[in-house]
Formats: structure tokens, C-alpha cells, sequence
């Protein structure tokens, strides 16, 4: 009798779909990039540095797992790691088909103090930064970091101007309001915008990624696993529907959660972030884990009832 062989199956990120960026079309499971420098609450002073080789194992094998979207900063750095270095020293040359978005606005010290958000005339230092530290001669995609709800009509038109210039390809928006971003419109082409946003987390903020899609724009969430972890990651806790759900399915709670953020519109895009190969591997297996409608509605009443 000839012994049956099993074949394992690898799950890529091209089962989630795909979205166009611009002109660049990519995976909507991406990677985000902050946590690769340190171990512990993101970019805490406290934190310990992560492998650099464990970091770049991580970064190569994402690609390979046909991850085509990468999150970054310059600010994302530790004592001894650089998420950007880490990123050049891992990817370079790039693939084609690679994406890495950044952003600028914030800055920080080399003792990890945050600064006071760029002013337009020091946003040019903040792109040529990461065209250093990323070995690139320009940007596939910068993103301006707001806080608040001021204009951003000065800082955004100093960055469409470095577009118009070749520096940066495309043009995004973090920690945004609606009316912001229609200001920025009106300014340049916004081909994402990137908030907080997760099951349970800013309800509110239903209506604004709606409207996104309407308009063509992809909606970036960030802490959508974090939950109210943010920073510091997952914390543990969960509600109980959403622990019976992922029991049912054979997943985790945080597997669970970033299949929600995937189902709220082929618009949006993930860009979960690790350290660690295993999470990696089940981070990307979820674009494939459809959800039904009972589930769907279940996690409709777990995210209204959030914060």
C-alpha cells in the first residue's frame, strides 16, 4: 500500500482580496511595521529591542506570503532598531509590487520623546528622512498625521508640493476627521486614510468609513487587534460573543477581529503588526475566514455597544 501524503496549504494575503492605491494595487492584509524594533508596549521607553534577526525573518517571510502593503514611520524606532532599517536591510531591492507607506507629521527625540507635529517647512526634512532610512529615491505613499481638528490645508499642500516634485507617489491622511479631509481634496488627490478603528472600538466612525469607499478611498485601521489595547497591544480581554464565535471557528479572538475589520468594505485594508512568525502566519491566514450573516450580526451588536 502506497502511504497517502498530506499537503499543507498555505493561506496567502492574496485571499483577502485586493484594492487599488492609487495606481498601485495591493493585498488588503498588509503588515505593519511598529512593533518589529522592541518587545512590549510600542515605542515605550521601557521596552526591550527585538531580535534584529528574528525582525527580518519576520519582514522577509511576510513578502513571501504575499504581503505587498507595509506600514512605517521614522518615529518607529527603539534604542537599537530601526523599523525602517530593519526594512531596507530585509526587502532591499524592493519587489515591484511593493508598497511601503509612511508617515510624517510627528517626530521624535533620540531619547524617544515625541515632538511637536512638523511645521509645512520641516515636513521635507521628515520625507528625505525616510527616503534615507528606506534607500529609496522616492515614496510609494506618505501619510500626514494629524492631531486635532485644525487646517491641514498648509501642512498637506507643502507635501502635494513635494509630490508634484517626484518625492512621494501618493498622498494620505492618519488620525483624521471628514472635514479634513475634504479640505485636503480640495487640495491634492487622498488616496487613503488611515484611523483608529476596530470592532468595538469608535462606532462613530462608521459612517466616515462608508463614505471613504464611496469616495475610492481606502480606510486604513490601526489597533484594530489592539482593541483597546492601542499601543500596548491586546490585552487579553474580550467579549463574550466574540470568544464563543472564535471557539466556533477555530480561531482566536484576535483573528476574529481583524476578519470584522476586513468585512466592513472591500475598501478597507489591514495592516496588522507583529514580531513573531506564528502571528504572522495566522494574521495573513485570516483573509480567508468569511464570516456568516448570524456572525456578522452578532459582531454588529458587540461593535455599537463599544466606545
Amino acid at each position: 500500500m502506497t502511504p497517502q501524503t498530506t499537503t499543507t496549504i498555505t493561506i496567502t494575503a492574496a485571499s483577502a482580496g485586493t484594492w487599488q492605491l492609487g495606481d498601485r494595487s495591493v493585498n488588503r492584509i498588509g503588515f505593519g511595521a511598529m512593533r518589529l524594533t522592541q518587545y512590549g508596549e510600542a515605542l515605550a521607553e521601557d521596552a526591550v529591542p527585538s531580535d534584529r534577526g528574528r525582525a527580518i525573518r519576520v519582514l522577509r517571510r511576510a513578502v513571501e506570503l504575499g504581503v505587498n502593503h507595509i506600514d512605517t514611520a521614522s518615529f518607529y524606532f527603539s534604542p537599537l532598531r530601526s523599523a525602517n532599517e530593519l526594512i531596507n536591510r530585509a526587502l532591499a531591492p524592493y519587489p515591484d509590487d511593493l508598497v511601503i507607506a509612511t508617515k510624517v507629521g510627528p517626530s521624535r527625540s533620540p531619547s524617544g520623546e515625541f515632538l511637536p507635529h512638523a511645521t509645512p517647512d520641516r515636513l521635507r526634512g521628515q520625507v528625505e528622512e525616510n527616503l534615507r532610512q528606506l534607500g529609496r529615491d522616492h515614496l510609494d505613499l506618505v501619510n500626514l498625521r494629524i492631531v486635532g481638528t485644525d487646517s491641514v490645508a498648509e501642512r498637506f499642500g507643502a507635501l502635494a508640493e513635494l509630490r508634484t516634485a517626484g518625492l512621494i507617489r501618493h498622498l494620505g491622511l492618519s488620525n483624521i476627521h471628514p472635514h479634513q479631509l475634504a479640505e485636503a481634496r480640495a487640495i491634492a488627490p487622498v488616496v487613503c486614510v488611515q484611523n483608529r478603528y476596530g470592532l468595538g472600538i469608535r462606532p462613530d466612525h462608521d459612517a466616515f468609513l462608508r463614505d471613504c469607499g464611496r469616495q475610492g478611498i481606502a480606510f486604513v485601521p490601526f489597533y484594530s487587534i489592539a482593541g483597546t489595547g492601542g499601543q500596548a497591544g491586546a490585552r487579553g480581554e474580550a467579549d463574550e460573543e466574540v470568544l464563543a464565535i472564535a471557539r466556533e471557528r477555530g480561531v482566536s479572538a484576535a483573528q476574529l477581529r481583524l476578519a470584522w475589520t476586513l468585512h466592513r468594505g472591500p475598501h478597507v485594508l489591514a495592516i496588522p503588526g507583529t514580531g513573531d512568525p506564528d502571528h504572522l502566519a495566522a494574521n495573513v491566514a485570516t483573509g480567508a475566514l468569511r464570516l456568516d450573516g448570524a456572525e456578522l450580526a452578532a459582531l454588529e451588536t458587540v461593535h455599537q455597544g463599544g466606545a
